[in-house]
C-alpha cells in the first residue's frame, strides 16, 4: 500500500504564509488562518509544504488504504486559494448558494478572493462541514 504524500509536520505556518508573494493573496490567507482557528478552535498545522490544515481523522478506504487528514483547511495556490471541505458540498446546498463567487471540485471550494465571498456564509460552511467530520469520523 503506497504511504500518503500529505503529512502533519512541524513546519512553521506563519513563515510559509510568508512566501506567498501577492500581498492581496497573503491577506487573504491572514484571513482564513484566523477564521479557521475561529471556527475550528484548532490550532493550525502545516500538512507537506503547501497546505495548512486544522484538526485530524483518521481514515480508512476498503480497499485497505488508510490514513490521516485534516478535518479542514486550506492552500494558497497560483490560481485561488483552495479551501479543503473534507465532507464535500452536497450537503450544504443553502451555503453554496450564499456563498459568492466560487467554483469547487469534489472537496475542494476554490476562490480567487475573500473579496468575492460571503463571510458569514463561509465561517457557516467551515464551521458545519469541521462539526460533520468531528462527529463522523471518531
Amino acid at each position: 500500500m503506497p504511504e500518503n504524500k500529505t503529512k502533519k509536520n512541524n513546519l512553521s505556518v506563519s513563515a510559509f504564509l510568508e512566501t506567498v508573494k501577492d500581498k492581496d493573496r497573503r491577506k487573504d490567507c491572514d484571513t482564513m488562518l484566523k477564521l479557521m482557528k475561529e471556527m475550528t478552535g484548532e490550532k493550525p498545522k502545516m500538512w507537506g509544504t503547501s497546505m495548512v490544515g486544522f484538526g485530524e481523522y483518521h481514515y480508512k478506504y476498503d480497499s485497505g488504504h488508510e490514513g490521516d487528514y485534516f478535518k479542514t483547511g486550506f492552500s494558497p495556490r497560483k490560481q485561488s486559494i483552495t479551501l479543503y471541505i473534507m465532507p464535500g458540498f452536497e450537503k450544504y446546498p443553502e451555503l453554496m448558494d450564499k456563498l459568492g463567487k466560487h467554483k469547487v471540485g469534489k472537496s475542494c471550494l476554490y476562490i480567487n478572493s475573500l473579496d468575492d465571498i460571503h463571510i458569514p456564509t463561509l465561517k457557516k460552511l467551515v464551521k458545519q462541514s469541521y462539526q460533520y467530520m468531528t462527529k463522523s469520523c471518531k
